[in-house]
């Protein structure tokens, strides 16, 4: 049987000196969405700009599906500020296009219990997505990202619009 050689990876706070700042964690995303955990999706657009609101950092759509994915990423903790912008880039999204289905995500470094109740709160009629990414440098000094899908629903009933909505199931992934 052959020996298996192990490590205990050092966790890199994104942010820092490092250069593991907010550009280069969307260009990551942006050429593997597959790390996010939500399926093969294809890259529509990036730092979107939202009428009166800001920009949106990453925009993917389902090619088989057609189901629209509204990223926001933040280094660090969750906060009110970006959950909220969260929710209204979806928001606008889905009113902008009505004929698609859409779902919210955010991903954050850290999502405070706090933050994650909230998250749970909004999810009885919001298909919002919570997912902890963070960055891990292995013994020869490789970067990796691991991606923890740790709030959203499966299944999104949107009342009054008669919409079912489908999310991948939480789950874990790293590259």
């Amino acid at each position: 049987m052959p020996t298996i050689q192990t490590f205990t990876p050092e966790i890199v706070p994104l942010g820092n000196a490092s250069g593991l700042n907010e550009k280069w964690l969307q260009d990551q995303i942006a050429a593997n969405p597959s790390i996010l955990g939500l399926g093969e999706l294809d890259l529509k657009d990036r730092e979107r700009m939202q009428p009166g609101a800001g920009r949106l950092d990453l925009l993917f759509q389902d090619p088989e599906t057609n189901r629209r994915y509204e990223v926001e990423i933040q280094l660090g903790k969750t906060n009110e500020s970006h959950i909220i912008r969260t929710i209204e880039y979806w928001d606008i999204e889905r009113q902008r296009y009505p004929n698609l289905d859409h779902c919210a995500v955010i991903v954050a470094e850290d999502i405070t219990a706090r933050f994650l109740n909230v998250i749970k709160l909004f999810n009885g009629c919001i298909p919002l997505i919570a997912i902890k990414l963070q960055a891990i440098r292995e013994p020869g000094g490789k970067i990796g990202l691991v991606a923890t899908r740790v709030g959203g629903k499966s299944r999104f009933s949107l009342q009054g619009v008669g919409a079912v909505l489908d999310c991948p199931p939480d789950g874990f992934r790293a590259f």
